[in-house]
């Protein structure tokens, strides 16, 4: 039995210290001049996408190979049957969810000024969010491999694969990196920017693990930001740069904080 009250114990002094760093988030997000978030898979996660990486990832049931530029070049329908099932025929039905709506009610409101995502999927665009640097492209748009043209991603484009563009016939390409392809500069140089202009930093959803996105937060950290990181599970942040570390699913916690905020401006009035 007291092994049961040991346990009680601790468990009642987690839920105490999260309720108390998502009170202090809120209070944090009305204080800052400048809020920015920094997402990865891990809230796409909740909407029902599998991550690439680690058990039951993507790269789990399908060879990577398929996002390597020679094997693209080489064989552009294999790689373009993979790729429409995994981007475009799954993306298509997925859903934002609260914690995608509750980042795109910050905007509006003033709270969050940018937001960066490594994630490919326009979950935050669906939801809302019109200040996003994607930091690895986007589904949405592809690009031409030999003249460059960018076009929408279209059903009736992508109803016959691999789709070729319009003016030279060349294969066209998701507008999103592949393995070996260097980050966009407009949303490397902007991510950056932003991180540097941060009084707050959200850190939701990721490990920390893919690089060079993950030296995003660690420009805000050095910049002088304040840096709240929510996630499931502890990640390369958390004992490293990370002030406040708010475990569990961002569905949950960030529209906690939004309840505070609501609470704290209330009275304010």
């Amino acid at each position: 039995m007291g092994g049961d009250g040991s346990e009680n114990s601790l468990l009642n002094q987690m839920l105490t210290n999260t309720q108390s760093f998502v009170e202090k988030a809120a209070q944090l997000i009305l204080d800052s001049n400048y809020t920015c978030a920094f997402t990865g898979a891990g809230i796409s996660a909740e909407s029902g996408i599998p991550p690439f990486r680690g058990e039951g990832g993507l790269w789990s049931k399908y060879n990577p190979e398929v996002l390597e530029m020679n094997f693209f070049f080489a064989h552009p329908l294999a790689s373009w049957t993979v790729i429409k099932e995994i981007f475009y025929n799954f993306f298509t039905g997925v859903s934002p969810n609260h914690a995608h709506l509750a980042l795109a009610d910050w905007e509006h409101k003033g709270y969050l000024q940018s937001l960066i995502t490594q994630n490919i999927d326009q979950l935050h665009f669906k939801a809302g969010n019109k200040e996003v640097y994607s930091f690895h492209g986007n589904s949405s748009q592809l690009i031409c491999i030999s003249c460059h043209q960018s076009v929408e991603a279209t059903p009736n484009l992508l109803s016959v694969l691999p789709p070729l563009c319009n003016i030279c016939g060349c294969v066209l390409k998701p507008d999103f990196i592949f393995f070996g392809e260097g980050i966009p500069e407009e949303a490397y140089r902007q991510s950056v920017k932003a991180a540097q202009k941060s009084q707050l930093f959200f850190i939701i959803g990721t490990s920390g693990e893919v690089s060079p996105a993950n030296q995003i937060p660690v420009i805000a950290k050095e910049s002088g930001a304040v840096i709240i990181e929510i996630n499931k599970d502890k990640s390369l942040y958390t004992n490293r740069i990370s002030d406040f570390f708010i475990q569990g699913k961002a569905g949950d916690i960030l529209p906690e904080i939004n309840q505070f905020i609501l609470q704290t401006k209330a009275k304010t009035l």
